[in-house]
């Protein structure tokens, strides 16, 4: 059997993580802002999006805007948020008619009201669609997340004795989600960056120097042999 069809023989993740680290760098190896990358990296999401759906991905998460991005000279801030709102509009009729479904982890707050009015518009006009899910993790913490979830288990007088990793993992943002197989790091950096900490405990982690403007669907099919060729043991011996 040729090496391509053992490969393709072994399971494909249900759902990848992938921090979208490196746009500033990207722009300035080229001479370019900041925002520039930014810009690059935020188009690049749809020829991501569009190989998993090719791999068979159902689920991938990606790392938008993290709540320590706060702290970001206001300029560049502003700008990312008006590449989110402007990446909503242009994409949002072509991803429904392509059956991405799409949802949003994160908090609210901070976050104008025309943003959130998209963010929710998104969510809801493509909640029944099935080819794959796009989770965006926009204004997300990983810590802040965990934070979120045991305040609505405490409002909703949930005894602590009944408490269990189930049911804090039906409180957080990715309820309903399964957690990710693998989680991707572009740009060079081994760190996790407070991104789905609780969730990624038994993910396979992948680091890549690419930058993310620049990760494409050869760089996905890397990161997925690498994926295959390990050996998940979530803490057991097999």
């Amino acid at each position: 059997m040729a090496k391509a069809d053992k490969q393709a023989e072994k399971p494909v993740p249900s759902h990848v993580g992938i921090i979208m680290d490196g746009n500033g760098r990207w722009a300035q190896s080229r001479g370019l802002p900041r925002v520039a990358g930014h810009r690059a990296g935020t188009k690049n999401i749809r020829r991501v999006l569009e190989a998993a759906v090719d791999l068979g991905i159902k689920a991938l998460t990606v790392y938008a805007f993290s709540t320590e991005n706060w702290g970001r000279p206001r300029p560049e801030v502003m700008h990312l948020m008006r590449l989110i709102s402007d990446g909503i509009r242009d994409e949002l009729d072509e991803l429904d008619a392509r059956g991405v479904q799409i949802r949003h982890s994160g908090r609210m707050a901070g976050v104008s009201d025309y943003l959130q009015k998209q963010i929710r518009g998104a969510v809801e006009r493509t909640k029944n669609n099935d080819t794959i899910i796009l989770n965006v993790a926009f204004n997300y913490g990983g810590r802040a997340e965990i934070v979120d979830a045991i305040k609505h288990i405490v409002q909703e007088g949930i005894p602590a004795d009944e408490v269990t990793e189930e049911v804090i993992s039906r409180y957080l943002y990715t309820a309903g989600m399964p957690d990710p197989d693998l989680i991707i790091r572009t740009g060079g950096e081994y760190r996790l960056s407070n991104f789905l900490i609780w969730q990624a405990a038994y993910a396979e982690y992948y680091a890549t120097p690419t930058f993310w403007p620049d990760f494409d669907a050869a760089e996905l099919q890397r990161a997925i042999a690498v994926y295959q060729g390990r050996e998940r043991r979530f803490g057991l011996i097999k």
